[in-house]
């Protein structure tokens, strides 16, 4: 029988196929095209992605190791950066040398998540992980990098449920979002109400609660990942609501601030 870990390990298999399915067939030039994160092309954020889930495997097979590299991203931060650490290796390579790269270090990362158990914790950037959690939080990585390189290249890439995942982090990342930034969340419960894109409604909070978010869960997920303003959705929410989007962050880091608005919804 097929348990909700083995549904998650299955959609990042899904979700890093359907960005491949876009940089598949680029040309040279189009790899170097800018894309919405400042100063990032599209083969920076495919090489941030192969760094990462490299990281990732890591994390499972030699924690110890992990920590080793992670010692070495934060001490980077106060010298060359963490984006020149991250990306250096990946920014000499061509486009069919990064994507080569990428395939490789996500098919190992898929196959050392096949060890993973439910109660499996993993070190990563912050505090550890539950195997969910951090299966989840790649999916989350693929998708919205992924974002700005189809964004860049004015690409396909339909939404799919799997976007429940995104969603869902993005709900339980609400506190994180305010203690990022060092701030409290506000008191009080948030009840959101998203339609999925195959049309199926999914929530998360109390039925009774005073606060609210709702509308589209692509809109939502791009929001919480910071690759739209709120103010260029079509989502509807509370005052408490707003208070949360304009803050959402559902990835690790130090507190991060999206894109203005643009006024296109």
């Amino acid at each position: 029988m097929t348990n909700a870990l083995d549904e998650l390990r299955a959609d990042l298999v899904a979700e890093h196929d359907a960005l491949d399915a876009v940089v598949a067939t680029i040309d040279e030039d189009s790899w170097h095209t800018s894309t919405p994160s400042p100063g990032w092309t599209v083969a920076d954020q495919i090489g941030h992605l192969t760094f990462f889930d490299r990281s990732a495997t890591l994390s499972i097979v030699d924690a110890e190791r992990f920590q080793e590299e992670l010692l070495a991203l934060i001490e980077s931060a106060a010298g060359e950066g963490v984006d020149e650490f991250t990306l250096r290796a990946y920014r000499t390579m061509s486009g069919s040398e990064l994507l080569h790269a990428w395939r490789h270090n996500r098919t190992l990362l898929n196959e050392a998540a096949s060890t993973l158990s439910e109660s499996s914790r993993l070190p990563w950037y912050g505090p550890s992980m539950g195997a969910k959690s951090f299966l989840t939080a790649r999916l989350m990585e693929t998708w919205a990098h992924g974002t700005d390189v189809v964004d860049a290249l004015r690409a396909t890439r339909p939404a799919t449920d799997r976007l429940r995942h995104i969603a869902q982090l993005g709900v339980l990342t609400r506190g994180w979002s305010y203690r990022v930034r060092g701030e409290d969340a506000p008191e009080g419960e948030i009840r959101v109400e998203l339609i999925g894109p195959t049309g199926d409604s999914w929530s998360w909070g109390p039925n009774d609660a005073d606060e609210w978010v709702r509308g589209s869960a692509e809109d939502f997920c791009l929001v919480v990942t910071q690759r739209r303003h709120v103010d260029d959705t079509t989502l509807t929410y509370s005052e408490l609501g707003r208070d949360w989007l304009l803050r959402a962050q559902a990835f690790a880091g130090g507190p991060s601030i999206g894109p203005p608005a643009k006024g296109i919804a």
